[in-house]
């Protein structure tokens, strides 16, 4: 029998969470048979523990656990970066309706009625695994190409405020850009999405010193989410074109830089931290250089070089 069972690699571990022995003794031997790694827990919080631990590829949760339910794990399952991807499958004896609603809604995939099938079991964990571990693939690649992505479901962008998962390089740009806590949205981004939801998507640019975060509004999943893609863009090149061409020091070409942004004084010396007054010496400095009197001309004149470079 050995000899048909499939070949699993050390990644395929699966957690089994349930309250009763026996249930778990099942499914034990069952996934062990068929070439699966198996952790098991019986209750709530071992369950967490051993998910942060170990990060399964998949885990089979029972409902209704004494102590904290089967639902409470998986929302906070799904609350950690380290362990939101993994796919939750749930065994409920429960099949009213708002029971296997409230299963989705606290993050599961799939369920499985009591008494468990092992057979049952078994087919629906290899769909869900294989659909977890495209989407973690795909994720990957975005990240390798250098391109951020996060995805927000449709109703969440106008209530819960939360991603529905996010490469590690959107996370980071969220945090950097944002202050945000990981796997909240910040409120600017939802009311930018909530904006363009019903139009032609218009990106969002967010400056931060000499670069933008641009988020473009891609469009909806299969899974009926948001696709949010993010590009850091940095203007020291800009910046350094402008200085060569008219012979500016450093601190002009930055001003100069920021003019054409539409910036005020004060808002350049919050940028660069100089005084509004330092920013006025430099931007006279600038006017005499290019032989303009005015903001709007020195700004004609940036844009116009930028525009060459482009």
């Amino acid at each position: 029998m050995t000899d048909t069972l499939p070949d699993r690699s050390a990644s395929d571990l699966v957690l089994v969470v349930d309250d009763v022995p026996d249930n778990l003794s099942v499914l034990h031997d069952a996934l062990d048979e068929a070439g699966y790694t198996v952790l098991v827990a019986t209750n709530g919080e071992g369950a967490i523990q051993r998910a942060v631990q170990a990060v399964p590829d998949i885990v089979l949760l029972d409902a209704m656990m004494p102590g904290m339910d089967g639902f409470e794990v998986a929302r906070q399952l799904k609350a950690r970066p380290e362990t939101a991807h993994i796919p939750i499958i749930f065994m409920t004896g429960l099949t009213e309706t708002e029971h296997v609603v409230a299963a989705y809604r606290a993050g599961g995939v799939d369920y499985v009625t009591k008494p468990i099938r092992p057979e049952e079991v078994l087919a629906r964990m290899t769909v869900h695994m294989q659909s977890a571990r495209q989407a973690r693939q795909a994720r990957n690649a975005l990240d390798a190409f250098g391109h951020a992505t996060m995805a927000i479901h449709a109703d969440d962008a106008l209530t819960a405020g939360k991603a529905v998962w996010q490469t590690p390089l959107a996370r980071e740009l969220m945090q950097r850009y944002f202050d945000a806590p990981v796997g909240q949205v910040p409120e600017d981004v939802l009311a930018w999405l909530r904006s363009q939801a019903d139009g032609d998507p218009k990106p969002l640019t967010v400056t931060r010193e000499a670069k933008q975060l641009v988020l473009s509004l891609q469009q909806r999943t299969t899974d009926d989410d948001w696709l949010v893609v993010m590009r850091e863009v940095s203007d020291a090149a800009v910046v350094q074109a402008l200085l060569q061409a008219f012979r500016l020091t450093m601190k002009e070409a930055e001003v100069l830089y920021w003019v054409a942004k539409g910036k005020t004084n004060r808002d350049i010396g919050d940028i660069l931290g100089s005084s509004p007054a330092t920013v006025k010496k430099h931007l006279e400095h600038v006017f005499e250089k290019l032989g303009v009197e005015t903001r709007n001309a020195a700004a004609s004149l940036a844009i116009g070089k930028v525009r060459l470079l482009a």
